[in-house]
């Protein structure tokens, strides 16, 4: 390897993708506008490159996961704790977002007509949660995996693995051939994550260069106050779960970085997914086979900052603007709406929008609000993915430290690092005795 790619990768990853963010920001901050045009390109090639490996990865990782797993039950019980923990921290989230709301009071002293409404804003079709249910089992598995509905890839490869599990040893050539091709796909994600600190340059710059102040005065409050409740929850309640299994936070941050500082750049869970995953499994110690289950499902309806705090922030933000006062029944409705809409609009494009429609709606608020905080959108996702996406790391912590699933040394020593320096095994069984390598 030459002697400059070999510097390069000796600088922990972490420290190449902030540097790479402070860059891009210096560089769209001198450019001006003509960085979104000069710079885009190299973020969205990124993004391209993340999208391209997540579908296939998750199939196989799921089909492995599933057959690798002891048994239905197992796989039940380790369900029904995951779904236990997304609602339980998605309950905690819409209390952050209400008392941040009360603090900051996002709404008051923005005069009406000081905003304008987004010439494109339209208000979404929110869908049953009939539809929602049935939307998640493919009718042709072939387009889904085409389209990248990854609900619907998880429901068929959950399938695929359990006949893999029933038909035993008749099978056990072609288990080890997915495993062989789940191995295949961590690789290449290993690969694309390189990349990384060049995307992370490409959409800052891109980002800071399109934006600028006016557009964010007369609602910075409101971009300070959802800022604030995503940091809140994150290291409150997220770490005082974590003292409460008896892990130390700062071990999982440092572990989880890597998939935080995708999420905050790229602004996509399914995009981060990959980076998430192999920080769950490689730094943090979650058992490789639940992992492969418990992140893709988390990136599909896991959403505390898109489904709970985003909705519960621009119900109050939406209700102070318009002068409506706010009763009992309304609040229990942006609680419940919350929680349930996170889930109910798993899959849907454009889901942050989608979820405070459902929230909106439930409380009987204006929809036409939302058009008024569409102009700073890109910069509130940036928070509210990287929120996401750290919970969609915390769960399978969380049910694999309850389950024995977790390995203390990998978790203890945490590396911050993902890509191709980091070591060859994608991550540990789950065996708290036996350590996973490191390359």
């Amino acid at each position: 390897m030459p002697r400059f790619l070999s510097a390069w990768f000796r600088i922990p990853f972490w420290q190449r993708v902030l540097g790479a963010f402070v860059l891009g920001a210096l560089v769209g901050w001198l450019v001006g506008p003509a960085a979104e045009t000069w710079f885009q390109p190299l973020g969205t090639l990124y993004v391209n490159l993340i999208r391209m490996i997540a579908t296939p990865l998750v199939f196989f990782a799921v089909i492995n996961a599933v057959a690798s797993l002891h048994g239905q039950r197992s796989i039940a019980a380790l369900g029904g704790r995951t779904f236990g923990w997304f609602a339980a921290t998605a309950v905690l989230a819409v209390g952050v977002g209400l008392a941040v709301a009360y603090v900051f009071n996002p709404g008051l002293g923005v005069e009406p007509g000081s905003l304008a409404m987004a010439a494109d804003y339209a208000p979404r079709e929110v869908p049953t949660p009939v539809e929602v249910l049935l939307a998640v089992v493919p009718t042709n598995p072939f387009a889904a995996l085409a389209e990248g509905r990854i609900l619907q890839v998880i429901f068929f490869a959950g399938l695929l693995g359990f006949a893999l599990v029933k038909l035993g040893e008749r099978a056990a050539g072609l288990r080890s051939l997915v495993g062989q091709a789940s191995d295949v796909m961590i690789q290449v994600t290993r690969f694309v994550l390189e990349v990384t600190p060049i995307g992370t340059f490409g959409l800052i710059a891109a980002l800071v260069g399109a934006y600028g102040f006016e557009r964010l005065l007369p609602l910075g409050n409101f971009v300070i106050a959802l800022y604030a409740a995503c940091a809140l929850h994150i290291v409150v309640v997220y770490g005082g779960l974590l003292l409460a299994h008896g892990l130390n936070p700062l071990k999982f941050f440092r572990g989880a970085a890597p998939g935080m500082q995708v999420a905050f750049v790229s602004s996509s869970s399914f995009a981060s997914m990959p980076v998430a995953l192999r920080a769950v499994t490689h730094n943090l110690g979650v058992n490789r086979d639940y992992a492969a289950f418990a992140v893709p499902l988390g990136a599909s309806i896991k959403m505390d900052g898109c489904g709970a705090i985003y909705p519960t922030l621009a119900s109050i933000f939406i209700a102070q603007y318009f002068g409506i006062e706010l009763s009992f029944a309304q609040y229990a409705a942006i609680l419940l709406a919350s929680v349930l809409g996170s889930f109910g609009t798993a899959g849907v494009p454009g889901t942050a929008v989608v979820m405070a429609t459902v929230v909106l709606s439930a409380a009987g608020l204006p929809l036409e609000g939302l058009g008024l905080l569409l102009a700073i959108d890109r910069i509130l996702d940036m928070m509210r993915t990287m929120t996401n996406v750290t919970g969609q790391m915390l769960v399978p912590v969380l049910v694999a430290r309850e389950q024995g699933l977790l390995d203390r040394t990998v978790y203890e020593t945490a590396s911050s690092d993902v890509g191709i320096g980091a070591g060859d095994e994608a991550g540990p069984k789950g065996d708290p005795d036996v350590p996973a390598r490191q390359g």
